[in-house]
């Protein structure tokens, strides 16, 4: 009996890897003689990089860099020496998760620490750059992530623009005469779930600016100050791509990759799940489990459970969804290749002590849960 466990993490509690490990500790419980293969899985936002890491076995490098108010910060990156292929997970460079929330400020912050993690991939020989944009602190268009790869950005007067994105309304000229070259060389994948374009009502600023602390009267102004820059982008590049869905992503650093870097926009777990073998995983398969912290209509946006059980119900195997909680129309996925959902917690909790007591919490629902479904095999 094979059975391939594919989770996420669980936020402010599990690691993708911590929970698969908690899940096969129960499922062994139950059925000890079982193969599991354990698949660590994300889709594009925090986490992404070490569950590839864990599935692939792959290398953490450290580099310090800028952080989102110019702040030093460490940040880690994952290198595939088979593949040459380096992941990039924005948030450890430009998170959100790393400014106070009283510190936070869309017109200011930057991109700058992200360009510093994907020149280290560039120094070290990447050929191909997976680059997971989620849960940003920034709203600058990627412009700082630029400017630490070559760019140079100028006002009307010929002096450097400040970081961040409002300076963009000041914008008077893009030099990408100095832009690292060997960018040419470099296949740019960009991991994300949203199809936001740079501008607009669902733009970057007017979606995202505001949990990144930008009053209403600054989206509006990074709003156009976004718009600027893409002006004087398409007239440098000679194409305008600012309403290409996912350029409004993780405050347009979308726009930036897909403009600057060539990038192509993936679904970050379709990212994860071919990076990590899921699909030769799942061959075989007689059971797929997989859960998230939340699992509800929201998953179907293209949240891990989702894309895991696209890849098993492709090979005609069944899917268990473990989750810390069951929202509202989570029963839509029954209609995509889940057979059933259970919740982490039996009684009362509170969210506390769900978080610290997970591990154990997933191990008694995943023994319980195999237990009926080996009684439904007999």
């Amino acid at each position: 009996m094979k059975i391939v466990i594919a989770p996420d993490s669980f936020k402010d509690s599990l690691s993708a890897a911590g929970v698969a490990a908690a899940i096969a500790q129960g499922a062994r419980q139950a059925l000890p003689d079982a193969e599991l293969i354990e698949i660590p899985m994300a889709d594009g936002g925090e986490g992404t990089m070490e569950a590839i890491m864990a599935a692939c076995h792959g290398e953490l490098r450290s580099l310090t860099v800028d952080g989102p108010l110019g702040e030093p910060a460490q940040a880690r990156w994952g290198w595939l020496p088979d593949t040459r292929t380096a992941i990039i997970e924005m948030a450890e460079a430009s998170g959100l998760q790393l400014v106070r929330r009283d510190q936070r400020d869309a017109c200011v912050s930057s991109t700058f620490g992200t360009g510093q993690l994907i020149g280290a991939a560039v120094q070290a020989g990447a050929e191909r750059v997976v680059l997971a944009i989620g849960g940003s602190a920034t709203n600058d268009a990627g412009t700082g992530m630029l400017r630490a790869l070559g760019m140079q950005l100028f006002d009307a007067q010929g002096a450097e623009l400040p970081r961040g994105g409002l300076a963009l309304a000041q914008l008077g000229e893009v030099d990408i005469s100095d832009l690292d070259p060997r960018l040419a060389k470099v296949r740019f994948e960009v991991a994300a779930d949203v199809d936001n374009p740079l501008c607009g009502p669902h733009g970057a600023s007017h979606i995202f600016g505001p949990q990144k602390g930008a009053s209403p009267e600054q989206v509006l102004a990074l709003d156009h100050a976004l718009g600027h820059f893409a002006d004087h982008s398409a007239k440098v590049l000679g194409e305008d791509v600012r309403d290409v869905p996912g350029c409004g992503a993780a405050g347009g650093m979308g726009f930036a990759a897909r403009a600057y870097l060539g990038a192509s926009f993936r679904p970050g777990v379709e990212v994860v799940a071919e990076l990590a073998g899921l699909a030769a995983a799942v061959k075989g398969a007689d059971l797929v489990i997989t859960g998230e912290g939340r699992f509800d209509a929201q998953t179907l946006r293209g949240k891990t459970p989702f894309g895991v059980a696209r890849v098993a119900r492709a090979a005609g195997v069944p899917v268990v969804v473990i989750a810390g909680t069951l929202g509202e129309g989570y029963e839509a996925m029954y209609e995509h290749g889940v057979a059933a959902a259970f919740s982490l917690t039996s009684g009362p909790m509170t969210l506390e002590q769900a978080c610290g007591e997970a591990a154990g919490l997933l191990a008694d629902r995943a023994r319980d849960v195999l237990r009926v479904w080996a009684l439904g095999r007999r």
